[in-house]
């Protein structure tokens, strides 16, 4: 273990693959700092030109307003002074990924870690974008059964999509995955699967944390202690991160998803489930009209994807500043660790 290893850590995945309960592991461990979904990172990258030229103190503080005050944002979730972090961002480096980074190294430091990390399962979708603002940031990619993947994304409150459009968001997913993995390599991106965190947690973690050049921690694996304070029970979709890890919802699809949307979703997801050591069921072939559907709203997806890559390319050309954050170095602590 290295003690002057601050790289950020960023978890992502498709949406109802453990993310939440990977967080939660994660910021038990005593040197890692891990707030829940913050969602300002992305969408003060996609506002950057907003704020205009960071060399400007005025154009930092209106970013700083923004992130700690802006209604787009999380930023109460961290319990933060925001005109203390508004200061910091001020007098700090003029270029957005600072001005992030200052924000979630004021998180590590309020809970005595030297290190922080953000999740958010879009973040799959989002690499390049933090590549560009963390160079030297570590990914964790967390995989879990597509089929139950997405028959509990269809049952959130919070999804507005149907069996298509979740079936497609776990295929997108873990082809970026593979795709990262080879390009990022293996001291950058680091893949698991839920399954196998639940079913053996210390082997898991103990396994991530060498890809994190971290020493395991043992309060790792009794991170729902930390959950139980800190997630709410209204959020009655993450109330398994306040049990000890477990494999009693794997395989749940088999009574979640109907016999027609479980012939389609193992159908379509059949050659990225075996790839990563999922067995089939022997699902009935979907119709004819069902899978041209489905190839209809992929081949849709995939030009809105495409559409806006070139957007971004070009808005990127027309940056004020650079994005990269300018700070280096683990965040200094206080002796004495706060376990909260």
């Amino acid at each position: 273990m290295n003690p002057q290893i601050s790289r950020p850590v960023f978890v992502l995945g498709c949406p109802r693959s453990g993310t939440t309960l990977l967080q939660q592991m994660l910021h038990s461990h005593r040197r890692i700092a891990f707030p829940s979904e913050t969602r300002f990172v992305h969408t003060a990258y996609e506002a950057r030109h907003r704020f205009g030229d960071l060399e400007r103190a005025a154009n930092r503080r209106a970013l700083a307003e923004w992130i700690t005050r802006g209604g787009d944002t999380k930023f109460r979730v961290l319990e933060l002074d925001a005109e203390e972090v508004i200061e910091e961002i001020v007098h700090g480096p003029p270029t957005l990924g600072s001005a992030l980074a200052i924000v979630f190294r004021a998180y590590a430091r309020r809970h005595g870690k030297p290190r922080w990390g953000d999740k958010r399962p879009s973040y799959f979708r989002r690499v390049r974008m933090l590549r560009r603002m963390f160079p030297d940031a570590q990914f964790v990619h967390l995989v879990r059964d597509g089929r139950d993947a997405v028959s509990s994304l269809m049952r959130m409150p919070w999804f507005d999509g149907d069996i298509y459009a979740a079936a497609l968001t776990w295929r997108e997913a873990v082809d970026t995955g593979k795709r990262l993995g080879p390009r990022l390599g293996p001291g950058t991106f680091y893949e698991l699967r839920y399954e196998d965190l639940v079913a053996d947690p210390e082997h898991e973690l103990r396994r991530l944390c060498i890809f994190l050049d971290e020493e395991y921690d043992p309060e790792m694996t009794k991170a729902y202690r930390h959950a139980r304070r800190t997630v709410p029970s209204a959020r009655r979709w993450h109330l398994r991160t306040h049990e000890e890890p477990n494999s009693r919802h794997v395989g749940a699809w088999r009574d979640r998803l109907r016999g027609p949307e479980a012939d389609l979703v193992e159908h379509v997801l059949a050659s990225r489930l075996l790839d990563h050591g999922y067995a089939l069921s022997g699902a009935a072939r979907p119709s004819a009209a069902e899978l041209a559907r489905f190839h209809r709203i992929a081949a849709h997806r995939w030009r809105s994807r495409h559409a806006h890559a070139v957007l971004d390319r070009l808005v990127q050309s027309r940056e004020p500043n650079p994005v990269v954050s300018l700070l280096r170095g683990p965040v200094s602590v206080p002796d004495r660790l706060d376990e909260s």
